[in-house]
């Protein structure tokens, strides 16, 4: 079987990872996240997450039996990516904006091996119920929104903000799991890795 690697510092990915009983090895590649002119969000997390994948698989010396996980997820309100917040009065408008209202999560992942390339992009409908600005600064006194695109963690605190999900709860923590399996079987990766045996 294949080594799989994943491309990622988030703890969410290697726990989604993990959920689903794969095993894999991390690796640091770093890339550029700035968008391109004229690009569009599915267009931008597509390009990062396959950018990122090969980055990864450019750092190892054998890539013969290798197969290296990307993934990037943004979250778009109005056509408009929101990135992780520059500052406290960043994250309280993007939390304003995005209280009372739905916007799209979009996540990419991406595997690359030296024989080919795959990728998927998941949307999902996320709808905020109504925030009050004594929520809105609490959650950020929390130190939770600081990291996060969109400036919020649906398997965090920000739960309580989630009145409606239409898609793929863990493409919006960060890895769509079902297309994940799909694309890790093309590369005869299995999901439920050294279940133990509870059939006797």
């Amino acid at each position: 079987m294949a080594t799989l690697y994943l491309a990622s510092g988030s703890p969410r990915r290697r726990e989604l990872l993990t959920q689903i009983g794969v095993s894999y090895l991390t690796l640091s590649a770093p890339v550029d996240e700035n968008t391109l002119p004229d690009e569009s969000p599915i267009a931008y997390v597509e390009r990062l997450a396959r950018a990122k994948a090969q980055a990864g698989l450019a750092t190892l010396g054998d890539t013969h039996e290798a197969v290296v996980l990307g993934a990037d997820t943004a979250v778009v309100l109005d056509g408009r990516i929101l990135g992780k917040p520059a500052d406290r009065d960043e994250a309280l408008a993007t939390l304003s904006a995005l209280s009372g209202r739905s916007h799209d999560v979009l996540t990419a992942v991406a595997l690359v091996s030296a024989q080919q390339v795959v990728a998927r992009v998941v949307t999902s409908q996320v709808t905020f119920r109504p925030l009050s600005s004594a929520e809105i600064e609490a959650y950020w006194a929390s130190g939770e929104p600081q990291d996060k695109a969109g400036c919020y963690g649906i398997q965090g605190l920000a739960a309580v903000f989630v009145s409606q999900l239409h898609g793929s709860y863990s493409a919006v923590v960060g890895l769509p799991l079902c297309e994940t399996a799909a694309l890790l079987a093309e590369f005869a990766i299995p999901c439920w890795q050294s279940l133990p045996d509870h059939s006797q």
